[in-house]
């Protein structure tokens, strides 16, 4: 279990929200995550804000059918947990039953503990998400690193022991000074799971894209980028172009004839 790797080996972590990652990276990791930067990374929304319960139950699915392994957290969209713990369950139940994931994310601190709470309570585990949080970027005013004022920190450390009290099994600490979010790790009792925030994080998480180089937009200063897909991409797309229009492709190997037999599709 993940909520027992505390202060253990780190926890490897990624986002995916497609059958073919999943699969590929399910020998790979402890945990997948299907985020709601999937609304950002295949919709093509400008935030998270994009991502609907439907949506994030689409990826979920998918996902689900990839992994075999894996613990699978399905993210809870803006919009879907908020305006009450009651509400919050019957979210989270609903992305559970129609998926078969392991557990839901939510973000927030001491405001969502409720809602954490009725969720844990009833059967569902929770991975909480402090910092910097993706969904509120707009009413806060963009993408701002968390940790930066005596007040701030102050208040990680709420959130942090909140999320904990209400049951959380772990908690996702974003976009947040390096130095706090190490205090964090070692003042709660549950895995962190880092992103933009510490090396001593119980774990690490990236989006998958951004970890490939398929990230079209700017990539965060925090991602480390293990390959660069974009560029085999369309180099792939521009052979493929130049022969077609010069009718090298399909060749011989890519075509049937009348002779071929029952040779498989």
């Amino acid at each position: 279990m993940i909520r027992h790797r505390k202060g253990g080996e780190p926890i490897v972590c990624l986002t995916a929200y497609t059958y073919p990652v999943a699969h590929l990276l399910n020998d790979h990791v402890d945990l997948l995550l299907v985020g709601d930067s999937v609304a950002m990374v295949l919709h093509g929304h400008k935030t998270t804000l994009g991502a609907s319960l439907e949506m994030m139950i689409a990826h979920g699915q998918a996902v689900m059918r990839g992994s075999t392994k894996a613990c699978v957290v399905v993210d809870m969209p803006a919009g879907s947990y908020e305006q009450s713990p009651a509400q919050a369950l019957a979210s989270a139940r609903r992305i559970v039953d129609e998926t078969g994931c392991q557990a839901v994310k939510l973000e927030g601190g001491v405001g969502m503990a409720a809602q954490i709470a009725a969720i844990v309570a009833n059967g569902i585990p929770v991975m909480g998400h402090i910092g910097l949080l993706p969904q509120s970027v707009e009413s806060d005013g963009g993408y701002r690193i968390k940790g930066r004022t005596e007040e701030n920190v102050a208040a990680l450390f709420a959130d942090a022991e909140a999320v904990e009290q209400a049951g959380a099994f772990s908690v996702v600490i974003e976009g947040t000074i390096e130095t706090v979010a190490a205090d964090l790790t070692r003042r709660i009792s549950i895995p962190t799971i880092g992103i933009g925030a510490s090396g001593d994080c119980d774990g690490q998480i990236l989006v998958i894209d951004d970890m490939v180089g398929l990230t079209v937009d700017r990539v965060p200063k925090f991602v480390k980028e293990y390959a660069n897909l974009r560029d085999v991409i369309s180099h792939a797309a521009a052979t493929y172009a130049a022969e077609v229009r010069s009718r090298a492709f399909p060749g011989p190997d890519h075509i049937f004839s009348a002779t071929s037999g029952k040779e498989p599709i």
